[in-house]
C-alpha cells in the first residue's frame, strides 16, 4: 500500500503532530564533502517546493552549520506552516586558539569547540543559541542528543550525564520550556538498544529519534524497545532509515553502515534483500523508506539529502505500491523479523 508522505500523526501524547516524511539535515552539514551554499539552499528549496514541512536539525551537525543553513531557508516562510526540531546536549564556544583549531569530524564544519553538557543552564543556553542560529524565535521540539555509549564510550560517563540531566536540572529546563508553550514535545536521540528503558524509567518522554536499531536491515528494537514506546504512548521518529547509507546505495564498494564502511557480511545481507526487491520490481530504497512506517509506534522517517533529486526520489519511493508478497518473501528468507509489521 502506498504511503502518503504528508499525512500527519500526533507525537506521543504531546500537542505536536508531524508528517510521515521529513528532512534530516546532517548531510547539509558537510560531513564528508564540501557543499556550496547554493547547493545546500537548492536542496532545502526543493524540499519546500515538494511539500516537505518537517525539518530536523542539531547544533552538532557541522558544528552548528546545519542550523545556519536551515534557518536561512526557513526564516521568511510562514512559521505556522512547518515543524522544526533541534537538539540539546552540546554547547559550542570559541576555541582557545582559533588560528590552529581543527575539528576532524566535519569536512566543512564551522570552527567552534563543543562541550557536552546536559545541565539546566546548558540546556537553556543551547536552546537560545539554536534560535539565534536558525533566525527563528520558536522551535517545535527539543531532543536530548547522543546521551549513549557511542559518543561517551564509558558507562560511567553515560550515568554521569543521565544524572546531570536529572539532578542537574537539564530535564527540568525542558519541562519548563514545554509548560511555557515554547516547545511542544521533548525527545531523545537513540543510537543503541538499552537507552530507551533508561530514559523512560526517569523521564516523561514524548518521542525517541531512533538512528539505527529499526531499519530494513536491523529490527533489534522490535523485541522490547518499540513495545515499550507503545505502552508508554511515546512516539518514534526513524532517523537513519537507510542504515547510514547502504540501504540507499545498495551493496557496492564504499557503502556505509552504522557510519563506517559496511563489512562483508552486511553487504551480503543487503545483496540478498536487493535480490528480493528486484524480483518484485521494487527499488531497495523504496522498501527501506516504507518499512519502518508500518510500525504503530513510528510517526515519521527523516532521511537526509544533499541534492534536490534525492527529495523527489524519496517522495516517489514512499508513494510506490509495494506488494505484500515482497515482505512475505523477506520473512521467508529470514531477512526480516517474522513479527515485523508490514502493512
Amino acid at each position: 500500500m502506498p504511503i502518503d508522505p504528508f499525512a500527519r500523526k500526533r507525537v506521543g501524547n504531546s500537542s505536536l503532530s508531524v508528517p510521515a516524511f521529513g528532512l534530516g539535515t546532517v548531510f547539509l552539514a558537510d560531513p564528508d564533502t564540501l557543499m556550496r551554499e547554493a547547493e545546500a539552499q537548492a536542496t532545502l528549496d526543493a524540499a519546500w517546493d515538494a511539500g516537505l514541512r518537517y525539518f530536523d536539525t542539531a547544533p552538532w551537525y557541522g558544528n552548528t552549520l546545519a542550523e545556519h543553513r536551515l534557518g536561512h531557508a526557513l526564516w521568511r516562510k510562514p512559521r505556522n506552516d512547518y515543524v522544526v526540531t533541534t537538539k540539546i546536549g552540546r554547547v559550542f564556544r570559541r576555541p582557545a586558539n582559533p588560528a590552529t583549531f581543527d575539528f576532524p569530524r566535519w569536512k566543512g564544519g564551522l570552527h567552534f569547540e563543543l562541550r557536552f553538557d546536559y545541565g539546566y543552564d546548558a540546556v537553556m543556553r543551547s536552546y537560545e543559541d539554536s534560535l539565534q542560529r536558525l533566525g527563528l524565535n520558536t522551535v517545535d521540539a527539543l531532543a536530548i542528543h547522543d546521551l549513549d555509549l557511542r559518543f561517551h564510550q564509558e558507562e560511567s560517563k553515560v550515568k554521569q550525564y543521565l544524572d546531570q540531566l536529572d539532578a542537574g536540572g537539564g530535564f527540568k529546563a525542558l519541562e519548563e520550556l514545554k509548560r511555557a508553550g515554547e516547545i511542544k514535545a521533548i525527545g531523545a536521540g537513540i543510537n543503541h538498544l538499552g537507552m530507551i528503558p533508561r530514559f523512560l524509567e526517569r523521564f516523561a518522554m514524548d518521542y525517541f529519534l531512533i538512528a539505527m536499531p529499526y531499519t530494513l536491515l536491523d529490527q533489534d528494537a522490535l523485541e522490547a524497545e518499540l513495545p515499550m514506546c507503545l505502552k508508554h504512548e511515546v512516539g518514534v521518529v526513524i532517523g537513519a532509515v537507510f542504515a547510514s547509507g547502504v540501504l540507499a546505495t545498495g551493496a557496492k564498494g564504499g557503502a556505509l553502515y552504522r557510519y563506517t564502511a559496511a563489512q562483508p557480511e552486511v553487504l551480503e545481507r543487503v545483496r540478498r534483500i536487493e535480490a528480493v526487491c528486484a524480483r518484485h520490481q521494487v527499488p531497495l530504497a523504496a522498501a527501506a523508506l516504507q518499512f519502518p512506517l508500518f510500525h504503530p509506534a513510528v510517526v515519521a522517517v527523516i532521511p537526509g539529502a544533499n541534492a534536490p533529486s534525492q527529495i523527489a526520489d524519496n517522495i516517489a519511493h514512499l508513494r510506490r505500491d509495494i506488494p505484500a508478497a515482497l515482505w512475505d518473501e523477506l520473512k521467508a528468507e529470514k531477512l526480516l523479523h517474522p513479527e515485523a509489521p508490514t502493512g
